[in-house]
């Protein structure tokens, strides 16, 4: 495990990914492909019932500069480029989406051994501005996330969170929504060598009194084969069985059935990423 604490979006982020990451309810596929010069190029369709979305990104990398330009079928184009290691621990973040004008975006990411600091600020005459840190070990970790705009003098974000890690366990505790939500989530790895493990997320909102709980849990049948289940207080419950079928290409089945309307025909997401 790397040391430090990590950025403020690592806090809950495996719980996250155990219960939310991989999960489709539409048919996706992908390809990426690999020019002499090292230019990876990478093709996304999805269908979403009727609707068929799809985008090409081309990725250049020149030393520890990272270029990424994608272009959807809505006509958008997407810029990132990523510098790496531009001081010991600092990355940059330049992106922009044309042709919106307001979306352009610096952002600086900083990772110490007791600190980790993420700040961004849009191209605009009155940009937001967002600043996220945490402070603490890869044990423990304390941090905060808002987001100011500048144009109507007003904080839009206000977070704070918590993260405990030891060994086989994470847990954590946000206040989200300008104190609004309170979120708890545990992850704990039951067997390292089957990579299973179990995850459950509650996120109480004080002004509706509404109580979300998710459960979750994985499960790997060999090294290639992944399982995966998780369920909800609201009668939710979806699985998934991802095959590793040569190296970085994943086919995956995922559904999602409404327990407490079972008359309703379930949701059947297909998803293929293939890479040399």
């Amino acid at each position: 495990m790397a040391k430090g604490p990590g950025l403020y979006s690592d806090i809950g982020k495996k719980t996250r990914d155990l219960l939310f990451r991989d999960y489709n309810s539409d048919q996706k596929f992908t390809i990426t492909t690999y020019s002499p010069t090292g230019v990876a190029i990478t093709s996304s369709g999805t269908r979403k019932g009727d609707l068929f979305v799809a985008d090409v990104n081309t990725q250049l990398k020149n030393k520890n500069i990272t270029t990424d330009i994608k272009v959807d079928t809505s006509s958008n184009l997407f810029t990132n480029i990523t510098v790496n290691e531009p001081a010991p621990g600092l990355k940059a973040i330049f992106n922009f989406k044309v042709p919106d004008q307001r979306s352009g975006k610096v952002e600086l990411q900083y990772a110490h051994e007791y600190a980790g600091i993420s700040t961004s600020v849009g191209l605009t005459a009155n940009p937001v501005v967002n600043f996220a840190g945490v402070v603490g070990t890869n044990a423990i970790a304390l941090g905060a996330d808002l987001s100011f705009d500048t144009k109507i003098g007003e904080l839009t974000k206000l977070n704070a969170g918590l993260n405990f890690t030891k060994d086989d366990l994470v847990a954590s505790l946000t206040v989200n929504d300008k104190g609004d939500a309170l979120n708890a989530s545990y992850y704990h790895v039951v067997n390292p060598l089957t990579n299973t493990a179990v995850g459950a997320e509650v996120t109480h909102r004080i002004s509706t009194n509404e109580n979300t709980l998710t459960l979750g849990t994985q499960h790997a049948l060999d090294p290639l084969t992944t399982v995966k289940a998780r369920v909800n207080n609201f009668g939710k419950a979806n699985a998934l069985i991802q095959h590793q079928w040569r190296p970085k290409s994943f086919f995956t089945i995922s559904g999602e059935v409404d327990t407490k309307a079972i008359e309703k025909s379930a949701k059947v997401g297909l998803s293929l990423a293939l890479k040399p």
